[in-house]
């Protein structure tokens, strides 16, 4: 087995990375090399006004932003608090993903890398990565765990046609968290591939590449909600599984005084095996390449999760997200798999808005916390359900 490096946080300089004592690059060493690279080329991106250019104009020709803020006003009176939508469901892809994808294959592209690999659970990140890769002429590979594969069959047809292989994934659980494995397993032994990690989880300083990527999610709530009611709103509201779409819309509002609710995915209960709510049952330890929250045994191993919605079928989450627990910034609650169904109906039969069943988890979450509240929130409607409605027709 290969030897496992350790950031040493008494040292300033390996602080970086860390969100707490959550965080860090717990990685063989055959990846140091590799990382550091990376990170030395994301911050000079960061910087860097050609890159910027590029990325902003794909965001807005391309992927089709800035995603519009939603008034719902028929759900808003449903449920007796006034609500938008932060639509990412209308990006090109149908969610959030592309936002990350687009910035980490130019990076890839920047740094001379001509292969991608992706993980991908719902299958969004998996078809965001196959359309960046396509248009930026990337050969790509995508690992998805087979349960996944079998549940999210449009997608897996989709990142095929946009020229993409989809390795099914049969280890283990058969999902996100072996999908992840497989991925990591392929980079290690593959030098030439730039693997686009698809959440803020995973080792430094992938957190913080895909937090960045997706921030946009943030700025542009931000501004539009203070164009369409002069003031920020009272709650914000998003789902969590790695913790991307939430930690994009989140980073915006970190510093207000107001409250950010997170909806894990619940499952049929909150008994180890029959949930993935890792912030509510999990427990430290590193996992993937970095510390953070982790659904254990009590041996203290990861145990497998589950979720009726694919892409928070993990066991683990983002380290960010485990600070923001830790410190009660953000509120994390479990919704179960009845309470997303139920939302996903809801919306789509009052909206006209069919939501992915990810997304359906925040609905639910603030039918909940925002009842009779005639309060102003936004929800984060991460990505669009197309690919689940087989799965919930009546």
């Amino acid at each position: 087995m290969e030897k496992v490096t350790v950031q040493n946080k008494s040292d300033k300089e390996e602080k970086v990375g860390y969100f707490g004592n959550f965080g860090g690059a717990y990685v063989p060493e055959v990846l140091n090399k590799r990382f550091k690279e990376l990170y030395t080329n994301f911050l000079k991106i960061k910087n860097d006004n050609e890159f910027q250019e590029e990325y902003l104009y794909y965001l807005k020709d391309y992927v089709g932003r800035p995603s519009p803020l939603y008034y719902a006003k028929n759900f808003s009176n449903y449920i007796g608090s006034k609500v938008y939508l932060k639509r990412e469901d209308l990006n090109h892809t149908g969610a959030h993903k592309i936002n990350n994808t687009i910035g980490q294959v130019l990076l890839a592209k920047r740094m001379g890398y001509k292969k991608i690999i992706a993980e991908t659970g719902a299958g969004q990140h998996g078809v965001a990565t196959a359309t960046a890769s396509a248009l930026f002429g990337m050969e790509c590979i995508i690992f998805m765990g087979r349960k996944d594969y079998d549940r999210q069959l449009l997608n897996v047809n989709r990142i095929k046609l946009l020229g993409a292989k989809v390795i099914a994934v049969e280890q283990g659980s058969k999902s996100l968290k072996d999908a992840v494995d497989a991925a990591l397993e392929y980079f290690i032994d593959n030098p030439s591939v730039f693997y686009v990690i698809g959440s803020v989880v995973g080792p430094h300083p992938y957190p913080a590449i895909v937090k960045y990527f997706q921030s946009i999610i943030g700025k542009e709530a931000r501004q539009q909600i203070l164009e369409k009611e002069n003031r920020l709103p009272d709650s914000i509201i998003a789902c969590v599984g790695g913790g991307s779409n939430a930690i994009g819309i989140f980073s915006a509002f970190l510093n207000d005084d107001i409250e950010i609710f997170a909806a894990e995915g619940g499952g049929k209960g909150l008994i180890l095996g029959q949930t993935a709510a890792t912030l509510t049952l999990g427990r430290n330890m590193i996992f993937q390449g970095a510390y953070s929250k982790v659904l254990q045994n009590n041996e203290g191993e990861a145990v497998e999760s589950y979720s009726i919605a694919a892409g928070l079928d993990y066991p683990g989450v983002g380290p960010e997200h485990a600070f923001f627990h830790e410190n009660k910034r953000v509120k994390y609650l479990p919704v179960s798999d009845n309470e997303a169904i139920e939302a996903f109906k809801l919306l789509s039969s009052i909206e006209g808005i069919i939501p992915a069943i990810e997304s359906a988890h925040a609905l639910a979450l603030a039918m909940r916390v925002l009842k009779d509240k005639n309060s102003l929130a936004i929800i984060n409607l991460s990505g669009r359900g197309d690919k689940d409605v087989h799965r919930f027709l009546v």
